[in-house]
């Protein structure tokens, strides 16, 4: 039997790609159809006519209020389809927003509370989120030179906060790239500042300025509409944020549940220590990233890099161990899902 640290995506893994995901992948239609409900009794599209529409538009399923269900979801089924006759998972995190999906799949809140508090907090993120959030490489084509180049970008976000009305912060450290949360006066400094590289630095659409004191109101509103009495010990440890480990019968659900609206929200997300952390506590035989989608893949992939996992200094070094003994498995790749799922 192998083992395997299980990771969620966040925001921006549903694309034209993934539709018909949960049609095709999710293993209970009365759990969907339950979350169906509740969101068809506050006025929104339900997940299945989402998921099933004939065209992407990502003006619509990009949305907070509709792809923080549709991701949940999605990994949610995934977890379930593992099979764990031949996988022990010995870990369960996420990025962002799949830190809803993490405690769920651990078994930290039911199903149905996961996925209110990912639907709850994607409408609040749309209504009434401040600031947007914009994505910057830090290492080169072979996923080196990282520290050095992350201080630089980090001394510029420092002289471009609090001047002139900008707000700018990092908001996820990701794998080869930051992701900083702002303003939009924050966010345009940083754009003409900093060196074109292909697509970057790119707007993040339909994203709020998470993870930073922007959205410190959708915090506080949190913090008291989700009772603490939801929570409970996990059935699998949980990396968060900090790189902070929630072991099985050793976790306070009331922390859990402050961290989860308080810290969570308003504080950066390092998802590169969540994967350090995972590797080398655990050092599981696979990192299965949950669907939808396949983007989260290079992040954990150079995350693990920067880590040294295993002697690995570089994007060669991590394609020449896959090739030959395949670690990473992305369940929203047709090529590999079969590998962790039964049948």
């Amino acid at each position: 039997m192998k083992t395997a640290v299980l990771i969620c995506p966040g925001r921006g893994t549903y694309n034209k790609g993934e539709l018909g995901t949960l049609a095709r992948h999710f293993p209970d239609p009365d759990l969907l159809a339950a979350f169906d409900t509740a969101r068809t009794a506050q006025g929104q599209t339900n997940l299945s006519d989402l998921d099933a529409a004939r065209t992407f538009d990502a003006a619509i399923h990009t949305r907070g209020d509709n792809a923080a269900g549709l991701i949940y979801t999605a990994s949610l089924g995934d977890f379930m389809t593992i099979d764990r006759d031949g996988i022990e998972l010995v870990a369960v995190t996420g990025n962002s927003m799949g830190w809803y999906s993490a405690l769920a799949c651990a078994g930290a809140v039911q199903p149905r509370t996961g996925f209110d508090i990912v639907n709850t907090m994607g409408r609040w993120m749309h209504e009434d989120g401040e600031g947007g959030q914009l994505v910057y490489p830090f290492t080169d084509e072979d996923w080196r030179g990282g520290e050095q180049a992350t201080q630089n970008l980090c001394d510029i976000v420092n002289e471009i906060d609090g001047t002139f009305e900008q707000s700018l912060s990092v908001s996820i450290n990701l794998g080869g790239m930051l992701v900083l949360a702002g303003n939009s006066r924050g966010l345009s400094a940083f754009e003409k500042v900093v060196p074109r590289r292909d697509l970057f630095p790119m707007r993040l659409a339909e994203h709020a300025a998470f993870h930073s004191d922007l959205v410190a109101p959708i915090s506080d509103r949190a913090l008291s509409h989700f009772a603490p009495s939801h929570f409970c010990q996990p059935d699998l440890p949980m990396i968060d944020g900090r790189g902070a480990i929630w072991w099985p019968g050793a976790s306070d659900p009331a922390a859990l549940h402050s961290y989860t609206f308080g810290h969570q929200v308003t504080q950066p997300y390092d998802f590169t220590r969540a994967i350090a952390v995972a590797a080398r506590e655990f050092a599981p035989d696979l990192f299965i990233v949950s669907g939808p989608g396949t983007t989260l893949g290079g992040a954990v992939a150079q995350s693990l890099v920067l880590t040294t996992w295993r002697g690995m200094r570089s994007k060669a070094d991590f394609q020449a161990m896959q090739q030959a003994d395949p670690f990473l498995v992305a369940m929203g790749r047709a090529d590999q899902r079969h590998l962790v799922t039964k049948g």
